[in-house]
């Protein structure tokens, strides 16, 4: 994973679902309940073989619990209910989906407590190689003030150690009500470690901003760009769809030749918002295709009457970009109205349903994946760019110079030629 991205996340300034503050999606929580429907739920209910022969007898593990307990030589170590959690997380992981986990019973405590609020320490995070690492903090944030810096690798939480830990269950860790103290052990980009008290407080975090984080657009050649806008999304909130068409309205007055939308890093967020958004830039054509386990599938459509659908536009891309980001830039990507620019994207797209479990823990399911208007599914697959453009070098403090990738949206939408770089290797996805 090349950690430039770490000066992008400086550039896209985002997530909310990689927002400690918030919350990190690398797919949708379902926005209509907290549990399947009822159809759902009873398709559900058909018992488990393991097999056709029905041969699967989870007995076992109770004998193997017993086994421990009576004979294991570190008796001390053994915690019946620690086992059967990690019985219930080697399930999980057999499957080859980050939506689907398991939540325990104190960790879903933390996330019920701090519902609905936006509280936290206020940085973005990702799973590198194993590993949650800070993509940034936000500025004048409890991690900023702390110390967090960008690239920090998180080693611990609370004392207890990270190793094996999804984002997921990191953010909830990490995140809680105003006023409360968490302590983040740390690894700094030049290898030094740090136990970090952060108090906690409200991160308030606009979802959208008309500049990139120099202050203003400029080119290669660091001229001042005013013929073109920028828009950064950094994550689907609410107040995305009415933010993203005021600052449309903007543009469209101004008399700018085209548009730059940066979804780097950007992890999501709510569904109906991330179609509201996309519906802006088209006047028809689908925007996204919701299919169930039986291939059933649910098409939103754009309607008429978009407030932005004839001005160029390049969309920012990159493998940080997840769930929301990835199906605005396929709707626009497949029905012609951008080209996009950067990397291939996290490839992420599934809704996740919470049931809850008898031992107060609950089980998030995904219950259906995301295909692109032209029928490609997202998850674990991303979206390509239309040009490939490799990052520059790592610069935490960002520098406009070294973006390369918003250099090459103006030059395109400038009519000039823009190559793409050479296809690297492919690595293992960060979701793997």
């Amino acid at each position: 994973m090349r950690m430039y991205q770490i000066a992008v996340g400086v550039v896209a300034a985002c997530l909310a679902v990689l927002l400690l503050a918030l919350v990190f999606t690398l797919g949708y929580v379902s926005n209509d309940g907290n549990s399947l429907s009822a159809q759902e739920r009873a398709q559900s209910n058909t018992g488990f073989t393991g097999d056709p022969s029905g041969d699967v007898d989870f007995g076992t593990l109770n004998e193997v619990v017993e086994l421990l307990l009576r004979d294991y030589v570190n008796r001390e170590q053994l915690d019946e209910q620690v086992l059967y959690q990690a019985a219930i997380k080697g399930m999980l992981d057999s499957l080859s989906d980050t939506g689907t986990y398991y939540v325990d019973p104190s960790t879903l405590l933390r996330r019920a407590a701090s519902s609905g609020s936006f509280e936290g320490i206020g940085a973005t995070v990702s799973q590198q190689n194993n590993e949650i690492v800070i993509i940034r903090p936000y500025p004048d944030s409890p991690a900023e003030t702390a110390g967090i810096k960008p690239g920090d690798v998180i080693l611990s939480v609370d004392g207890e150690s990270t190793e094996g830990w999804s984002t997921d269950k990191a953010v909830l860790r990490i995140r809680g009500p105003k006023g409360s103290t968490v302590t983040v052990g740390v690894r700094h980009l030049d290898g030094s470690t740090a136990e970090l008290a952060i108090e906690r407080d409200e991160v308030l975090v606009d979802s959208i901003s008309t500049a990139p984080p120099g202050g203003s657009l400029r080119d290669a050649t660091g001229a001042e760009v005013t013929d073109i806008a920028y828009v950064r999304i950094s994550e689907f909130g609410q107040r995305t769809p009415q933010e993203v068409e005021d600052a449309l309205r903007d543009v469209e007055s101004s008399g700018k030749t085209g548009l730059i939308i940066d979804v780097r890093v950007n992890p999501g967020g709510l569904l109906i918002e991330t179609v509201d958004t996309a519906d802006l830039f088209l006047d028809s054509g689908v925007i996204l295709i919701e299919q169930d386990r039986d291939n059933n599938e649910n098409t939103h459509r754009a309607r008429s009457g978009g407030v932005a659908t004839e001005i160029p536009i390049v969309v920012l891309a990159d493998e940080f970009s997840a769930s929301g980001a990835e199906v605005l830039a396929a709707a626009l990507q497949d029905n012609g109205r951008a080209t996009v620019i950067g990397e291939t994207t996290y490839g992420k797209g599934t809704v996740n349903v919470p049931q809850p479990l008898d031992d107060g823990g609950a089980l998030y399911v995904t219950i259906r994946h995301w295909l692109t208007p032209n029928g490609v599914q997202i998850d674990e697959v991303g979206i390509t760019p239309d040009i490939y453009i490799a990052p520059g070098p790592l610069d935490p403090t960002y520098d406009p110079a070294n973006d390369r990738q918003l250099a090459a949206a103006i030059a395109h939408l400038r009519g000039e030629q823009v190559a793409s770089d050479p296809t690297p290797v492919p690595t293992p996805s960060a979701n793997s």
